[in-house]
């Protein structure tokens, strides 16, 4: 079968994958609550998962939101016409998502545009 939609993972010029160890980090049930979403995006497309996204405004990132007691956040961006670049991943732990978390979402994009 075709996907729809390629993910693409950000890694650092040292070959790290920051987004692909916080998934490593979470407990069985959540990661297959974040790779079910991840899936159906590459199958479907984005907008076959509209309730798990949202745009955060002024800036040119969006979110996967796994809700539930977790609160889990994935930050992303389109670059190209059906590529989803994922950024950041952490747990939301307040109401308000935390600048830090925006701010290393957005270097990341920007040091992985400089390389492109």
């Amino acid at each position: 079968m075709e996907l729809k939609t390629k993910i693409e993972y950000y890694t650092t010029l040292e070959g790290k994958n920051p987004v692909s160890d916080f998934l490593d980090s979470l407990s069985g049930k959540q990661q297959g609550k974040v790779l079910r979403v991840l899936q159906t995006i590459a199958e479907y497309g984005l907008l076959s998962v509209l309730p798990h996204l949202k745009k955060l405004t002024g800036t040119a990132l969006w979110e996967i939101r796994i809700l539930g007691k977790d609160n889990i956040r994935i930050f992303y961006v389109v670059p190209y016409k059906e590529r989803v670049l994922l950024l950041h991943g952490f747990i939301k732990k307040k109401q308000k998502t935390s600048p830090k978390e925006i701010a290393i979402a957005l270097q990341r994009f920007a040091e992985w545009a400089a390389r492109k």
